[in-house]
């Protein structure tokens, strides 16, 4: 069953109170059909229509839409080849030989070394982050205030 616009306007022209155009009774200003008010008096433009019988929606603010804000990595967890203990290393040793604080056990820095996770100050809060590796990339929310960010390498 097919059904064109002309087919609705003539349903809605059977709806009870609906508007079939034409001149505003009160001001003369020309209105399309199945409107309410006039554009330029409000005034109601059926007569079956009463005031009372007009509901106003009720207003429902939207919540506050917070900029994405970007936290970079400043560094990374990683497990000792030595101990299995785990590390907490700054980016800026990437390239560097790192020794372990437990069992003095040396070795080079990269991003080829399994991460466990990594760190990031919040933007929002300037509290520090300790997020998965699975998380860079994505969005995601802190854990102390709740702002919005994405975790980059």
């Amino acid at each position: 069953m097919s059904s064109s616009v002309f087919d609705m306007s003539d349903e809605m022209r059977r709806v009870r109170g609906a508007w079939k155009g034409g001149a505003c009774p009160q001001c003369g200003h020309e209105m399309p059909a199945n409107v309410v008010h006039c554009v330029s008096c409000r005034a109601l433009l059926s007569s079956e229509l009463t005031e009372d019988s007009v509901g106003i929606p009720v207003f429902i603010p939207l919540p506050e839409i917070q900029i994405m804000k970007i936290a970079k990595a400043r560094g990374h967890y990683v497990r000792c080849g030595g101990c299995s203990e785990e590390l907490r290393i700054n980016s800026k040793y990437i390239g560097a030989t790192v020794q372990c604080r437990h069992c003095s056990h040396t070795f080079e820095y990269s991003l080829g070394l399994d991460r466990i996770a990594v760190y990031a100050t919040c933007p929002h809060c300037s509290e520090e982050i300790r997020a998965s590796t699975s998380y860079l990339g994505h969005n995601v929310a802190c854990r102390f205030c709740e702002g919005p960010l994405k975790l980059e390498e």
